[in-house]
């Protein structure tokens, strides 16, 4: 029993105290930096406290600038209040990723609504008139959370849908909240789902490096054992994850790995050091998360600019030779994704919206592009690809097939 490696490392010295404090899906009671936007979605569902309908409301911003993890702290904090005061108020968080039709949605709702009994094969129709009688019923202010909401696909049906159900409802309502990593997504909606919204609406920020630092500091209080970790540490992931994006989940990571780095090599403190060798690491895992919340349209128009990048054709002087073979003319690359949108019975986007989405892919810092000037045939915008190709055209290929 004593040869069983568990034991040797069970008893192991650790930087760690806790190691689920500095995880990413941890949520700190205290959110830093984030109070004018707890402050605003409090007022927006404030109307539930006396019983009428809440706002809609949808949340964007970039990953890691802690929108699910705002909208869970305020509402757990309205669930609280309302069990205190007696108020008829029910909640449901729903990841989107994993429930992307109408149906689904509504199927996961009536199923948590009576979990005594089984909805298996039952129509739509019926599904629906389900959810509409238990909120009825119950004279609920219902609310729903819809996490990644872009992943819907019969979007403008299922929020169309869930407003209007509020026209059959006497007493109670139904309100969503829904949260996104693109701005644009909005206006993808039709006419007729955004006049039934009267939504309110919030872009959050990504962190600088200062609030990081801020953020950091807090999580190694809780995570690791009194000076484990060197102030140069905690500096460099701030500065890390600030340059890349701002992304409060990356910085946290990054100080994860490099307590592990340390425990792995049997050293009492995190420096530097081990921060700047757990980044390559780091980057692929939130490389491949940030491509996977990326909404369908930008995957696609990703997934286009990967496969051109793996057989480039490079771009031309006025000569006829290649000056950049890794280097792809926007064209191309709008001309493959509207042939990857009819292969996976997709409907394309206009030039205009495809160009919105090359800036936005250029934002997260997936790609650069480039106007091309003097010397080069044509006049249109360049794209290089900012990661690598085969790992993107991999993981979107396994995705798209769930």
């Amino acid at each position: 029993m004593s040869d069983n490696i568990f034991y040797e490392l069970l008893n192991q010295d650790s930087v760690f105290t806790d190691k689920s404090k500095i995880s990413p899906h941890y949520a700190p009671e205290k959110l830093p930096f984030r109070d004018q936007q707890i402050k605003d979605l409090s007022l927006w569902l404030a109307p539930a406290l006396k019983k009428a309908k809440p706002h809609n409301i949808f949340i964007y911003g970039k990953v890691g600038t802690g929108k699910t993890t705002v909208v869970k702290h305020v509402i757990d904090q309205l669930e609280n209040f309302s069990k205190d005061q007696n108020l008829p108020l029910k909640t449901i968080y729903i990841n989107c990723r994993n429930y992307q039709t109408k149906y689904a949605i509504l199927f996961y709702c009536v199923q948590l609504f009576y979990p005594d009994l089984n909805f298996i094969g039952y129509s739509r129709s019926f599904i629906y008139d389900k959810f509409l009688t238990y909120v009825k019923e119950n004279k609920l202010n219902f609310i729903v959370i819809l996490d990644e909401i872009d992943k819907v696909k019969e979007i403008d049906d299922l929020t169309y849908t869930l407003i209007r159900s509020n026209d059959e409802i006497d007493i109670g309502s139904v309100s969503m909240i829904g949260i996104s990593n693109n701005i644009f997504f909005k206006n993808n909606l039709d006419s007729r789902t955004k006049s039934t919204l009267c939504e309110q609406e919030a872009v959050y920020p990504p962190y600088n490096a200062e609030e990081l630092k801020s953020i950091l500091g807090q999580r190694v209080d809780l995570a690791f054992k009194k000076d484990a970790i060197t102030d140069s540490a905690i500096n460099a992931a701030a500065a890390i994850a600030a340059k890349e994006s701002g992304d409060a989940r990356r910085a946290v990571m990054l100080l994860l790995r490099a307590g592990e780095l340390a425990d792995l090599n049997r050293s009492t403190q995190v420096t530097d050091k081990e921060v700047y060798q757990a980044k390559e690491k780091v980057e692929l895992e939130v490389m491949k998360s940030m491509v996977l919340t990326l909404p369908l349209q930008l995957q696609l128009v990703l997934f286009a600019i990967a496969q051109s990048s793996l057989k480039p054709k490079g771009i031309l002087n006025l000569t006829g030779q290649a000056i950049d073979s890794n280097i792809i003319y926007s064209g191309e690359i709008f001309d493959k994704y509207s042939e990857i949108c009819e292969n996976y019975c997709e409907k394309a986007v206009s030039i205009r919206w495809f160009r919105e989405y090359i800036t936005e892919l250029e934002t997260y810092g997936f790609i650069s592009t480039t106007i091309s000037g003097k010397g080069v045939k044509g006049n249109t915008t360049l794209i290089k690809l900012g990661i690598d190709a085969q790992s993107i055209v991999d993981l979107l290929e396994e995705d798209f097939k769930k």
